[in-house]
């Protein structure tokens, strides 16, 4: 479960100071599927980054479980991050000169992992987003969707039990949004995942369980869940 209390964040840019999150109060009980909209530059960003562990408030408390994120060191901060959370992104971040099986192996970077158990679990990761097929392919050899799987693999491969996602259809055609956001709910059912997307898509929103709207750093529900 997630618990972000007062939650504030903010910049200085130049002589200005801006508050990408305004007080910022939420609950996001284990194995929820949420939706995050909200216009550019409103907070969806900054607010993944707290659940993500990639920053700190400047105020508040942000909370995983019994772990306080926000006053959490640097080490333990990297260690949530390796061991609970999987990140996907628009722009796929995959390493052009490896594999998809490669890829997914990067997961694994401590170097803790045996090289043979890191690929066993590499490629039963790209066999459960339907690339068994693909593992020794470079991310040009794939289409976009293909690309986003091994991605999505790569999130999955250290078995998390949060995914975040932010703008994972954004590059896609309707076709292929469709087919990776089949396969995110999926993976959510059956692992009892905490889902978190940040969208733009309201046809990628309306599949969630709740919809979250952030704007100007203040979070808003909208309306009840699907």
């Amino acid at each position: 479960m997630y618990t972000l209390t007062a939650v504030t964040k903010t910049y200085q840019q130049k002589k200005r100071t801006v508050k990408a999150l305004d007080g910022v109060d939420l609950v996001i009980p284990a194995g929820q599927m949420v939706a995050i909209q909200g216009p550019t530059g409103g907070g969806k960003s900054t607010l993944l980054q707290m659940l993500g562990a990639l920053d700190r408030p400047t105020s508040g408390t942000v909370r995983l479980g019994d772990s306080e994120l926000s006053a959490a060191g640097d080490h333990a901060l990297a260690a949530a991050r390796a061991r609970e959370i999987g990140f996907v992104f628009q722009g796929f971040n995959l390493i052009p000169t490896l594999t998809a099986a490669e890829n997914v192996e990067t997961a694994f970077a401590d170097g803790s992992t045996p090289r043979a158990e890191r690929r066993d679990k590499a490629k039963a990761a790209l066999a459960s987003v339907g690339l068994a097929e693909r593992a020794d392919h470079l991310p040009s050899e794939l289409s976009g969707g293909q690309q986003q799987r091994v991605a999505i693999a790569r999130a999955l491969v250290k078995e998390p039990s949060v995914l975040l996602a932010d703008e994972p259809t954004g590059s896609l055609d309707e076709a292929t949004r469709d087919e990776i956001m089949d396969l995110l709910e999926g993976v959510w059912r059956d692992r009892g995942l905490t889902l978190v997307i940040v969208t733009h898509d309201s046809a990628v929103a309306r599949r969630a369980q709740r919809r979250l709207r952030i704007a100007g750093g203040e979070l808003a529900e909208l309306g009840p869940a699907a």
